[in-house]
Protein backbone atom coordinates (compact mmCIF):
# COMPACT_ATOMS: atom_id res chain seq x y z
CA UNK A 1 0.00 0.00 0.00
CA UNK A 2 3.04 2.29 0.19
CA UNK A 3 2.69 3.26 -3.46
CA UNK A 4 -0.97 4.14 -2.94
CA UNK A 5 -0.01 6.49 -0.16
CA UNK A 6 2.58 8.34 -2.24
CA UNK A 7 0.02 8.69 -5.04
CA UNK A 8 -2.50 10.07 -2.59
CA UNK A 9 0.09 12.43 -1.11
CA UNK A 10 0.83 13.80 -4.59
CA UNK A 11 -2.85 14.41 -5.31
CA UNK A 12 -3.62 15.87 -1.89
CA UNK A 13 -0.55 18.09 -2.26
CA UNK A 14 -2.37 19.73 -5.17
CA UNK A 15 -5.54 20.21 -3.14
CA UNK A 16 -4.18 23.39 -1.43
CA UNK A 17 -3.25 24.89 -4.79
CA UNK A 18 -6.71 24.02 -6.12
CA UNK A 19 -8.47 25.71 -3.20
CA UNK A 20 -6.22 28.76 -3.44
CA UNK A 21 -7.06 29.08 -7.16
CA UNK A 22 -10.76 28.79 -6.30
CA UNK A 23 -10.41 31.71 -3.89
CA UNK A 24 -8.34 33.83 -6.31
CA UNK A 25 -10.84 33.36 -9.13
CA UNK A 26 -13.58 35.00 -7.07
CA UNK A 27 -11.30 37.90 -6.06
CA UNK A 28 -12.43 41.15 -7.81
CA UNK A 29 -8.78 42.25 -8.30
CA UNK A 30 -8.05 39.06 -10.27
CA UNK A 31 -11.32 39.22 -12.21
CA UNK A 32 -10.42 42.71 -13.45
CA UNK A 33 -6.98 41.54 -14.72
CA UNK A 34 -8.07 39.57 -17.79
CA UNK A 35 -4.67 38.08 -18.59
CA UNK A 36 -4.17 36.76 -15.05
CA UNK A 37 -7.76 35.53 -14.82
CA UNK A 38 -7.44 33.52 -18.07
CA UNK A 39 -4.20 31.87 -16.88
CA UNK A 40 -5.51 31.00 -13.40
CA UNK A 41 -8.81 29.71 -14.77
CA UNK A 42 -6.93 27.44 -17.18
CA UNK A 43 -4.84 25.98 -14.34
CA UNK A 44 -7.98 25.55 -12.20
CA UNK A 45 -9.76 23.63 -14.98
CA UNK A 46 -6.73 21.38 -15.48
CA UNK A 47 -6.51 20.54 -11.76
CA UNK A 48 -10.22 19.73 -11.36
CA UNK A 49 -10.14 16.18 -12.84
CA UNK A 50 -7.03 15.27 -10.77
CA UNK A 51 -8.64 16.42 -7.51
CA UNK A 52 -11.88 14.59 -8.34
CA UNK A 53 -10.02 11.34 -9.18
CA UNK A 54 -7.93 11.70 -6.01
CA UNK A 55 -11.00 12.04 -3.81
CA UNK A 56 -12.69 9.00 -5.39
CA UNK A 57 -9.48 7.00 -4.96
CA UNK A 58 -9.12 8.08 -1.31
CA UNK A 59 -12.68 6.99 -0.54
CA UNK A 60 -12.15 3.68 -2.32
CA UNK A 61 -8.96 2.97 -0.35
CA UNK A 62 -10.74 3.79 2.92
CA UNK A 63 -13.56 1.36 2.04
CA UNK A 64 -10.94 -1.24 1.09
CA UNK A 65 -9.11 -0.96 4.43
CA UNK A 66 -12.42 -1.00 6.37
CA UNK A 67 -13.53 -4.21 4.60
CA UNK A 68 -10.17 -5.87 5.36
CA UNK A 69 -10.51 -4.83 8.98
CA UNK A 70 -13.98 -6.42 9.22
CA UNK A 71 -12.71 -9.71 7.75
CA UNK A 72 -9.80 -9.75 10.24
CA UNK A 73 -11.71 -8.84 13.40
CA UNK A 74 -15.46 -9.38 12.99
CA UNK A 75 -17.08 -12.52 14.38
CA UNK A 76 -20.44 -12.10 12.61
CA UNK A 77 -20.34 -14.37 9.54
CA UNK A 78 -22.89 -12.31 7.60
CA UNK A 79 -20.90 -9.10 8.02
CA UNK A 80 -17.70 -10.90 7.01
CA UNK A 81 -19.44 -12.20 3.89
CA UNK A 82 -20.54 -8.69 2.93
CA UNK A 83 -17.02 -7.37 3.49
CA UNK A 84 -15.59 -10.12 1.24
CA UNK A 85 -18.02 -9.15 -1.51
CA UNK A 86 -17.00 -5.53 -1.18
CA UNK A 87 -13.30 -6.45 -1.40
CA UNK A 88 -13.97 -8.54 -4.50
CA UNK A 89 -15.67 -5.51 -6.08
CA UNK A 90 -13.00 -2.94 -5.13
CA UNK A 91 -9.80 -4.90 -5.81
CA UNK A 92 -10.01 -5.11 -9.63
CA UNK A 93 -10.72 -1.36 -9.86
CA UNK A 94 -7.60 -0.24 -7.97
CA UNK A 95 -4.93 -0.73 -10.71
CA UNK A 96 -6.99 1.15 -13.32
CA UNK A 97 -7.63 3.98 -10.94
CA UNK A 98 -3.95 4.23 -10.03
CA UNK A 99 -2.98 4.21 -13.70
CA UNK A 100 -5.47 6.98 -14.39
CA UNK A 101 -4.13 9.14 -11.55
CA UNK A 102 -0.52 8.60 -12.67
CA UNK A 103 -1.51 9.82 -16.13
CA UNK A 104 -3.39 12.81 -14.74
CA UNK A 105 -0.36 13.74 -12.63
CA UNK A 106 1.94 13.97 -15.67
CA UNK A 107 1.64 17.60 -16.80
CA UNK A 108 -0.37 17.73 -20.03
CA UNK A 109 1.07 19.61 -22.96
CA UNK A 110 -0.22 23.14 -22.25
CA UNK A 111 -0.99 23.50 -25.96
CA UNK A 112 -3.50 20.62 -25.95
CA UNK A 113 -6.44 22.76 -24.89
CA UNK A 114 -5.92 25.26 -27.72
CA UNK A 115 -7.73 25.62 -31.06
CA UNK A 116 -5.76 24.44 -34.10
CA UNK A 117 -4.74 25.98 -37.38
CA UNK A 118 -4.34 23.30 -40.04
CA UNK A 119 -2.87 23.43 -43.51
CA UNK A 120 -3.05 20.74 -46.15
CA UNK A 121 -0.82 20.93 -49.23
CA UNK A 122 -0.81 18.66 -52.25
CA UNK A 123 2.69 17.15 -52.43
CA UNK A 124 4.25 14.90 -55.06
CA UNK A 125 1.81 13.71 -57.70
CA UNK A 126 0.55 16.93 -59.39
CA UNK A 127 -3.21 17.05 -60.03
CA UNK A 128 -3.81 13.77 -58.21
CA UNK A 129 -2.06 15.10 -55.06
CA UNK A 130 -4.32 18.18 -55.09
CA UNK A 131 -7.41 15.96 -55.48
CA UNK A 132 -6.21 13.88 -52.50
CA UNK A 133 -5.61 17.07 -50.46
CA UNK A 134 -9.28 17.87 -51.19
CA UNK A 135 -10.29 14.37 -49.99
CA UNK A 136 -8.35 14.90 -46.75
CA UNK A 137 -9.99 18.30 -46.23
CA UNK A 138 -13.41 16.67 -46.65
CA UNK A 139 -12.42 13.93 -44.16
CA UNK A 140 -11.41 16.52 -41.52
CA UNK A 141 -14.52 18.64 -42.19
CA UNK A 142 -16.74 15.62 -41.57
CA UNK A 143 -14.79 14.72 -38.43
CA UNK A 144 -15.02 18.29 -37.09
CA UNK A 145 -18.78 18.23 -37.73
CA UNK A 146 -19.13 14.96 -35.76
CA UNK A 147 -17.29 16.49 -32.82
CA UNK A 148 -19.48 19.61 -32.85
CA UNK A 149 -16.43 21.84 -33.44
CA UNK A 150 -16.28 24.78 -35.82
CA UNK A 151 -14.19 25.03 -39.01
CA UNK A 152 -13.27 28.27 -40.83
CA UNK A 153 -11.21 28.38 -44.01
CA UNK A 154 -8.74 31.29 -44.14
CA UNK A 155 -6.96 30.69 -47.42
CA UNK A 156 -7.20 28.22 -50.30
CA UNK A 157 -5.72 27.70 -53.71
CA UNK A 158 -7.61 25.20 -55.86
CA UNK A 159 -6.03 22.48 -57.98
CA UNK A 160 -6.50 22.49 -61.77
CA UNK A 161 -8.43 19.18 -61.71
CA UNK A 162 -10.18 19.75 -58.36
CA UNK A 163 -9.10 19.59 -54.74
CA UNK A 164 -6.54 22.03 -53.38
CA UNK A 165 -2.92 22.84 -54.01
CA UNK A 166 -3.13 24.29 -50.53
CA UNK A 167 -5.86 25.01 -47.97
CA UNK A 168 -5.49 26.65 -44.55
CA UNK A 169 -8.28 26.51 -41.96
CA UNK A 170 -8.91 26.99 -38.27
CA UNK A 171 -10.71 24.46 -36.07
CA UNK A 172 -12.17 25.78 -32.80
CA UNK A 173 -13.66 23.86 -29.91
CA UNK A 174 -12.70 22.18 -26.68
CA UNK A 175 -9.20 20.63 -26.64
CA UNK A 176 -8.94 20.60 -30.45
CA UNK A 177 -5.14 20.72 -30.77
CA UNK A 178 -4.67 17.85 -28.29
CA UNK A 179 -6.73 15.62 -30.61
CA UNK A 180 -5.71 16.79 -34.07
CA UNK A 181 -1.97 17.19 -33.41
CA UNK A 182 -1.40 13.55 -34.40
CA UNK A 183 -2.41 14.38 -37.99
CA UNK A 184 0.77 16.37 -38.74
CA UNK A 185 2.97 14.72 -41.33
CA UNK A 186 2.86 13.23 -44.83
CA UNK A 187 -0.27 11.30 -45.87
CA UNK A 188 0.37 8.94 -48.79
CA UNK A 189 -2.33 7.70 -51.17
CA UNK A 190 -2.21 4.68 -53.50
CA UNK A 191 -4.97 4.50 -56.13
CA UNK A 192 -5.79 4.74 -59.81
CA UNK A 193 -6.03 8.50 -60.43
CA UNK A 194 -9.07 9.93 -62.25
CA UNK A 195 -6.51 11.39 -64.67
CA UNK A 196 -4.98 7.97 -65.52
CA UNK A 197 -6.17 6.20 -68.68
CA UNK A 198 -4.27 2.90 -68.30
CA UNK A 199 -5.82 1.96 -64.93
CA UNK A 200 -2.46 1.84 -63.15
CA UNK A 201 -2.16 2.49 -59.42
CA UNK A 202 -0.14 5.64 -58.63
CA UNK A 203 1.32 6.82 -55.35
CA UNK A 204 1.04 10.47 -54.42
CA UNK A 205 1.03 12.44 -51.19
CA UNK A 206 -0.25 15.46 -49.32
CA UNK A 207 1.25 17.00 -46.22
CA UNK A 208 -0.75 18.13 -43.21
CA UNK A 209 0.53 20.58 -40.59
CA UNK A 210 -1.38 21.19 -37.36
CA UNK A 211 -0.40 24.19 -35.23
CA UNK A 212 -1.79 25.21 -31.84
CA UNK A 213 -3.46 28.60 -32.25
CA UNK A 214 -1.67 31.30 -30.27
CA UNK A 215 -3.77 33.28 -27.79
CA UNK A 216 -3.29 37.03 -27.81
CA UNK A 217 -1.52 36.61 -24.47
CA UNK A 218 0.99 34.15 -25.92
CA UNK A 219 2.80 36.53 -28.18
CA UNK A 220 3.22 40.28 -28.27
CA UNK A 221 3.07 41.55 -31.85
CA UNK A 222 4.60 44.89 -32.74
CA UNK A 223 2.52 46.41 -35.55
CA UNK A 224 5.59 48.36 -36.76
CA UNK A 225 7.15 45.03 -37.72
CA UNK A 226 4.25 44.15 -40.04
CA UNK A 227 3.78 45.24 -43.65
CA UNK A 228 0.19 45.11 -44.82
CA UNK A 229 -0.77 44.74 -48.50
CA UNK A 230 -4.28 44.52 -49.91
CA UNK A 231 -5.21 42.81 -53.19
CA UNK A 232 -8.25 41.48 -55.02
CA UNK A 233 -9.42 37.98 -54.07
CA UNK A 234 -8.88 35.39 -56.76
CA UNK A 235 -11.13 32.43 -57.40
CA UNK A 236 -14.60 31.86 -58.82
CA UNK A 237 -16.05 35.25 -59.80
CA UNK A 238 -18.69 36.93 -57.72
CA UNK A 239 -19.74 40.53 -57.31
CA UNK A 240 -16.96 41.40 -54.90
CA UNK A 241 -14.27 39.00 -56.14
CA UNK A 242 -11.66 40.46 -58.53
CA UNK A 243 -13.05 43.97 -57.99
CA UNK A 244 -12.58 44.98 -54.35
CA UNK A 245 -9.31 44.98 -52.49
CA UNK A 246 -10.61 42.89 -49.61
CA UNK A 247 -7.84 40.25 -49.51
CA UNK A 248 -5.00 40.89 -47.07
CA UNK A 249 -1.34 39.91 -47.11
CA UNK A 250 0.73 40.47 -43.97
CA UNK A 251 4.53 40.25 -43.97
CA UNK A 252 6.33 40.00 -40.64
CA UNK A 253 9.57 41.79 -41.53
CA UNK A 254 11.91 40.37 -38.80
CA UNK A 255 11.05 36.71 -39.54
CA UNK A 256 10.02 36.99 -43.20
CA UNK A 257 6.77 35.06 -42.48
CA UNK A 258 3.97 35.91 -44.93
CA UNK A 259 0.29 35.06 -44.39
CA UNK A 260 -2.70 35.95 -46.48
CA UNK A 261 -6.43 35.74 -46.04
CA UNK A 262 -9.00 36.24 -48.79
CA UNK A 263 -11.91 34.29 -47.45
CA UNK A 264 -14.14 37.07 -46.15
CA UNK A 265 -15.78 39.85 -48.15
CA UNK A 266 -14.65 42.42 -45.58
CA UNK A 267 -11.07 43.64 -45.45
CA UNK A 268 -11.30 44.05 -41.68
CA UNK A 269 -12.37 40.43 -41.10
CA UNK A 270 -9.60 39.19 -43.40
CA UNK A 271 -7.12 41.35 -41.49
CA UNK A 272 -8.19 39.86 -38.13
CA UNK A 273 -7.94 36.30 -39.45
CA UNK A 274 -4.54 36.94 -41.05
CA UNK A 275 -3.25 38.53 -37.84
CA UNK A 276 -4.38 35.51 -35.78
CA UNK A 277 -2.61 33.18 -38.20
CA UNK A 278 0.57 35.29 -38.17
CA UNK A 279 0.57 35.23 -34.38
CA UNK A 280 0.22 31.43 -34.51
CA UNK A 281 3.07 30.99 -37.00
CA UNK A 282 5.44 33.11 -34.93
CA UNK A 283 4.45 31.27 -31.77
CA UNK A 284 5.09 27.98 -33.55
CA UNK A 285 8.67 28.87 -34.43
CA UNK A 286 9.32 28.65 -30.66
CA UNK A 287 6.97 25.70 -30.19
CA UNK A 288 8.81 23.78 -32.95
CA UNK A 289 11.97 23.68 -30.81
CA UNK A 290 9.98 22.15 -27.95
CA UNK A 291 8.42 19.59 -30.33
CA UNK A 292 11.79 18.53 -31.66
CA UNK A 293 12.93 17.82 -28.10
CA UNK A 294 9.83 15.68 -27.44
CA UNK A 295 9.83 13.83 -30.74
CA UNK A 296 13.34 12.64 -30.01
CA UNK A 297 11.80 10.85 -27.01
CA UNK A 298 8.35 9.88 -28.30
CA UNK A 299 7.52 7.80 -31.32
CA UNK A 300 3.90 8.92 -31.66
CA UNK A 301 4.94 12.55 -31.90
CA UNK A 302 7.36 11.94 -34.74
CA UNK A 303 4.71 13.46 -36.94
CA UNK A 304 4.71 16.86 -35.33
CA UNK A 305 8.44 17.15 -34.76
CA UNK A 306 9.30 16.12 -38.29
CA UNK A 307 6.68 17.23 -40.78
CA UNK A 308 8.33 15.32 -43.58
CA UNK A 309 7.73 11.95 -41.88
CA UNK A 310 5.31 9.63 -43.67
CA UNK A 311 2.65 8.88 -41.07
CA UNK A 312 -0.22 7.15 -42.88
CA UNK A 313 -0.98 5.31 -46.14
CA UNK A 314 -4.44 5.23 -47.76
CA UNK A 315 -4.59 2.28 -50.17
CA UNK A 316 -7.77 2.42 -52.30
CA UNK A 317 -7.51 -0.89 -54.24
CA UNK A 318 -7.33 -2.79 -50.92
CA UNK A 319 -9.61 -0.35 -49.03
CA UNK A 320 -6.87 -0.17 -46.38
CA UNK A 321 -5.61 2.57 -44.06
CA UNK A 322 -2.31 2.04 -42.22
CA UNK A 323 -0.86 4.34 -39.57
CA UNK A 324 2.89 3.67 -39.60
CA UNK A 325 3.60 5.07 -36.13
CA UNK A 326 1.56 2.47 -34.23
CA UNK A 327 1.18 -0.25 -36.90
CA UNK A 328 -2.57 0.33 -36.94
CA UNK A 329 -4.45 -1.00 -39.98
CA UNK A 330 -8.14 -0.90 -40.81
CA UNK A 331 -9.92 -2.25 -43.91
CA UNK A 332 -12.76 0.19 -44.38
CA UNK A 333 -11.33 3.13 -46.27
CA UNK A 334 -14.63 4.74 -47.43
CA UNK A 335 -15.84 5.03 -43.83
CA UNK A 336 -12.48 6.47 -42.71
CA UNK A 337 -12.50 9.05 -45.52
CA UNK A 338 -16.00 9.97 -44.38
CA UNK A 339 -14.55 11.35 -41.16
CA UNK A 340 -14.68 8.25 -38.97
CA UNK A 341 -11.11 8.70 -37.70
CA UNK A 342 -11.72 8.70 -33.94
CA UNK A 343 -10.45 5.15 -33.42
CA UNK A 344 -6.99 5.81 -34.86
CA UNK A 345 -6.75 9.08 -32.88
CA UNK A 346 -7.65 7.17 -29.70
CA UNK A 347 -4.99 4.54 -30.45
CA UNK A 348 -2.37 7.26 -31.00
CA UNK A 349 -3.39 8.89 -27.72
CA UNK A 350 -3.08 5.55 -25.87
CA UNK A 351 0.36 4.95 -27.39
CA UNK A 352 1.49 8.43 -26.40
CA UNK A 353 0.14 8.03 -22.85
CA UNK A 354 2.07 4.77 -22.49
CA UNK A 355 5.23 6.59 -23.58
CA UNK A 356 4.56 9.47 -21.18
CA UNK A 357 4.09 7.04 -18.28
CA UNK A 358 7.31 5.26 -19.16
CA UNK A 359 9.20 8.55 -19.34
CA UNK A 360 7.74 9.68 -15.98
CA UNK A 361 8.85 6.50 -14.26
Amino acid sequence: MAENNTLLEKVLGLQDRYESLQAQLSDPAVISDMKKYVQLNKEYKELAPIIKAGQEYKKMMEDYEAAKDIIAHEKDEELREMAKEELAEIEPKIPDMEQNIKLLLIPADPQDSKNAIMEIRGGTGGDEAAIFAGDLFRMYSKYVERRGWKLEVTNQSEGAAGGFKEIVFKVSGDGVYGVLKYESGVHRVQRVPQTETQGRVHTSAASVAVLPEADEFDIELNMNDIRKDTFCSSGPGGQSVNTTYSAIRLTHIPSGIVVQCQDEKSQLKNFDKALAELRTRLYNMEYEKYLNEISAKRKTMVSTGDRSAKIRTYNYPQSRVTDHRINYTMYNLPVFMDGDIQEVLDQLQIAENAERLKAAE
